[in-house]
């Protein structure tokens, strides 16, 4: 597995170790963090997927590649494009490369940005792709490379497109954190929660166990398709409503800023799911409620904090007169 140290990977390593599998992860570090794989049986190689030699060792003898490895961040990859290719795009034809030698099954994360602001809701896998950012772009790269060595050299490959993916282990405290991650964090520690624009931006967020669920049977069962698949539930949900979803959790009001909206995000995603249905019948996801009070519970217990205690609390009016 690449990037099997991050936020997604630690979860899909728990998963496949569950199911019997022998795990290897690949991982700079840049994102991820050992601590994420603490106290289980994997074998851990720190290195980046541009590293074909690197690649190739760590990949030797494996069923499936899961490869989740990418320089995350709309807004990181407009301040370096490049570099967000050199990863992304690049690292991902190295994996392909590998995987092609070594006749092995591919399972692919890209990502819902490629859609951009494009098509009507909800998104099927054959709607427009415009990307608005270098980091949809190199995305769109990477699952169009997965596809051509699928249909040029037969390589198995599964390609899907991931949706506002949250849950524990995923990391907070720097500027490129996701929206969940880092509402929680300010919450928990009396901070005021930063709104790039009105908040009526919708998200299909997705809770990371159902994510790993999927990815992990996809890996066993070497599950293969000759499109995109996208991988999230079809809900939609507005940034407000996950700020009194957490005022909820919390029991208490929150304060709130709202900053400039940012540019290279979309304003509304929402995934079409019939597909992955097909493919994967059985699985199952936890609403938003319960998936943000689980959320919360694992960040309170990792900071030592509760839920309802501290600062941060903003005397007077309901939340839908604040915003």
């Amino acid at each position: 597995m690449t990037g099997g140290a991050g936020f997604i990977g630690a979860h899909l390593t728990r998963a496949l170790l569950a199911t019997g599998a022998e795990v290897v992860v690949i991982d700079d570090l840049s994102t991820g963090a050992v601590s994420n794989l603490a106290g289980l049986p994997v074998k851990l190689v720190i290195g980046s997927v541009t590293d074909r030699s690197l690649v190739e060792e760590a990949c030797t003898g494996a069923g499936s590649i899961v490869h989740l490895a990418a320089r995350p961040s709309v807004e990181r990859s407009l301040l370096d494009p490049m570099a967000t290719h050199t990863v992304n795009a690049t690292g991902t034809l190295t994996v392909l490369g590998v995987a092609q030698r070594a006749e092995t099954h591919v399972v692919l994360t890209s990502s819902s940005s490629v859609y951009g602001g494009a098509g009507p809701l909800p998104r099927a896998e054959d709607a427009p792709t415009l990307p608005r950012s270098p980091y949809a772009a190199s995305k769109l790269a990477a699952e169009g490379y997965a596809l051509a060595y699928q249909a040029g050299f037969g390589l198995p490959v599964l390609a899907v497109r991931l949706f506002n993916v949250f849950g524990p282990y995923q990391s907070v405290g720097h500027a490129y954190a996701a929206v969940v991650p880092s509402f929680i964090d300010a919450a928990l520690a009396g901070r005021s929660l930063t709104v790039h624009g009105d908040g009526r931006q919708t998200r299909d967020f997705t809770y990371v166990a159902g994510i790993a669920d999927m990815l992990c049977d996809a890996a066993v069962r070497r599950v293969s398709h000759p499109r995109p698949v996208n991988i999230a539930f079809g809900t939609r949900t507005d940034l407000l409503t996950v700020i009194s979803e957490l005022e909820r959790i919390v029991g208490r009001r929150l304060s709130v800023h709202h900053d400039a909206p940012r540019t290279g995000d979309i304003r509304d995603s929402q995934a079409d799911a019939a597909t992955m249905r097909t493919l994967f019948p059985d699985a199952t996801g936890l609403d938003l409620a319960a998936a943000l009070e689980a959320t919360v519970a694992w960040y309170a217990d990792r900071t030592g904090t509760t839920p309802g205690a501290g600062p941060g609390a903003v005397p007077g009016a309901p939340a839908s007169e604040r915003f």
